[in-house]
């Protein structure tokens, strides 16, 4: 059975992210995203939102496998018996730091990283920017998944409400 992992903080998934899992899906048996989960930092969404966010919206591939992970990727991947990793490139600047993560983890467990690139429609989107953008009432439907963007907007008027009060 063929597997990969297709890792990230996901905060939220955005159409990039799906863009690639959905690609990576055809190409593989089985899709392994992981949540990667990183104690030092507060996410807009929490670890159990993001998963399910995930998982309705690739329900469709029918191949996805959603977890969280706390550690290195490599041990995700040795654990499970997966060799490959697949990266989404928006840039030249994704290049230079991702080639140091491939080469860093198939030194340490022989794990091969496949670098696939982002759709043009999507290779300047980010989590984070489309969240900076929305807070500020911009308009960001047409880089989510219906679903997430329904509950981004609820989120940053959670986050509104709250501190006016």
């Amino acid at each position: 059975m063929r597997r990969a992992v297709c890792p990230g903080s996901f905060d939220p998934i955005t159409n990039g992210h799906l863009d690639i899992i959905e690609r990576a899906s055809k190409l593989y048996d089985v899709v392994h995203v992981v949540v990667a989960i990183n104690p030092s930092k507060q996410g807009m969404f929490s670890v159990a939102e993001r998963i399910e966010l995930i998982e309705e919206t690739t329900a469709q591939c029918g191949n996805v496998v959603v977890e969280a992970h706390q550690g290195l990727l490599v041990d995700y991947c040795r654990e499970r018996g997966i060799p490959a990793i697949i990266k989404g490139l928006r840039a030249v600047s994704d290049f230079d730091y991702e080639l140091q993560m491939a080469q860093m983890n198939h030194g340490l467990t022989g794990v091969e990283t496949l670098f696939v690139p982002t759709s043009p429609t999507y290779s300047f989107l980010s989590s984070s920017l489309v969240k900076e953008v929305a807070s500020y009432g911009g308009d960001v439907s047409h880089l989510l998944p219906e679903p997430v963007h329904r509950r981004l907007l609820a989120r940053i008027a959670e986050r509104s409400a709250a501190g006016s009060a």
